[in-house]
C-alpha cells in the first residue's frame, strides 16, 4: 500500500472511499478518521434492512417528521426534516439572504449563503469546526449548527434565540441515509423554509428509519463515552510527538502535521487536512470506535 498515489483531500473529509480505491482495497478496509462520526452508534445497516419495502413506497415525511420533533424536544411546527445537515444549511442560507462567517468556520456556510454581510445574522458551528471547543454563554449566534452539539454536550439543542440545524449523520454514523434538520425560531419561519423543501425531502428508508433511531439516542452516555475515547486518543497522539488541541468535540485538531495525512493513508488510515480551513499545517482526527486506536497508533508508528 505504502507506494499507492494518494488522492487529494476532499472540502469536507470524508475521504475514506476515494483512498481505498486508490490503493485498491474495500472501502471498509481502511479506516477513516476524516469523518467525525458517532463510534458508539446502533448498527444503521442492521436495522435498514427491516425496512427495505419502503424502497417500493412514497415516504411518509410527516410522520418522520412528528417523531423527530418529539425526540428532540421540540414544538412540532418549528422542526424541518431535510436530506442531510447540508441542506438545511442550504435551505436556511437560501431564506436568509444574508449572514456573516468568522472564520475558520464550517465551509458550507460561506458557500450557501446569498450574501456575506456583517450586519446580518451571525453563522456558528458548536461545537466549533474544526477546534472542538463548545461556545461559552456569551457568544452570540442568529444561526447555530449543532451538527455535533449532541456528542460533545448530551443534548440535541441548547435551545438559544434563532435557529438552530442538527444532523442525525452525525449521532448515528450514517452520512450515506442523509438526515438532518432545522429548529427554526417560529413556526412561520419554518413554515416559509419548509415550503422551499422538495417534495418527499427525505427517502422513504430514511423516514422510516428516523422512527427506529431516535428512541435508540444515548446522548449523554454517547458523550461521556467519546470523552473517554477522546482522552484515549490524545494520550496516543502525544506519544508520537504530537501536541492535539483541547476539544469537546468527537475529534481533535493536531496543529504542526504537515504531510501526515498523506503518510497514514498510504497505511490504510485516513485523516482530515484542514487545509479547506486555513490551517495548512493542521489535521483533524476522530475519535476512533472500540479495536481501532491501536490501528492507528500502529500507522502513525510507520514511515
Amino acid at each position: 500500500m505504502t507506494g499507492a498515489p494518494i488522492p487529494p483531500p476532499g472540502a469536507h473529509g470524508g475521504d475514506g472511499a476515494r483512498v481505498a480505491a486508490a490503493l485498491g482495497v474495500d472501502p471498509d478496509d481502511v479506516l477513516d478518521l476524516s469523518a467525525s462520526l458517532n463510534p458508539f452508534a446502533p448498527d444503521v445497516v442492521a436495522l435498514a434492512r427491516r425496512h427495505l419495502g419502503e424502497l417500493r413506497r412514497y415516504p411518509d415525511v410527516d410522520a418522520a417528521e412528528s417523531v423527530l420533533a418529539a425526540g428532540l424536544g421540540v414544538d412540532r411546527e418549528r422542526v424541518v426534516l431535510t436530506a442531510g445537515g447540508a441542506a438545511a444549511i442550504a435551505l436556511v442560507a437560501e431564506h436568509m439572504g444574508a449572514g456573516w462567517v468568522e472564520e475558520p468556520d464550517f465551509g458550507l456556510y460561506r458557500r450557501h449563503l446569498p450574501r456575506l454581510d456583517p450586519a446580518a445574522a451571525r453563522w456558528r458551528s458548536d461545537p466549533h469546526n474544526p477546534t472542538g471547543c463548545l461556545a461559552g454563554p456569551d457568544e452570540v449566534a442568529g444561526v447555530w449548527d449543532e451538527a455535533f452539539l449532541p456528542l460533545a454536550a448530551g443534548t440535541w439543542t441548547r435551545g438559544r434565540g434563532g435557529w438552530a440545524l442538527g444532523s442525525l449523520t452525525k449521532a448515528f454514523a450514517c452520512p450515506g441515509l442523509r438526515l438532518g434538520y432545522a429548529i427554526a425560531p417560529d413556526g412561520a419561519a419554518a413554515g416559509a423554509v419548509r415550503a422551499r423543501r422538495p417534495a418527499w425531502a427525505v427517502s422513504g428508508l430514511a423516514a422510516a428509519l428516523v422512527l427506529e433511531l431516535m428512541p435508540r439516542a444515548d446522548l449523554p452516555g454517547w458523550t461521556a463515552a467519546l470523552a473517554g475515547a477522546r482522552a484515549d486518543l490524545v494520550a496516543v497522539l502525544r506519544s508520537h510527538g504530537f501536541a492535539p488541541r483541547p476539544s469537546d468535540a468527537p475529534w481533535v485538531l493536531v496543529p504542526g502535521a504537515a504531510g501526515l495525512r498523506d503518510r497514514l493513508a498510504r497505511r490504510g488510515v485516513v485523516v482530515r487536512d484542514c487545509a479547506s480551513f486555513g490551517l495548512v499545517d493542521h489535521v483533524r482526527v476522530a475519535v476512533p470506535g472500540p479495536g481501532d486506536l491501536e490501528r492507528l497508533d500502529h500507522a502513525l508508528a510507520g514511515p
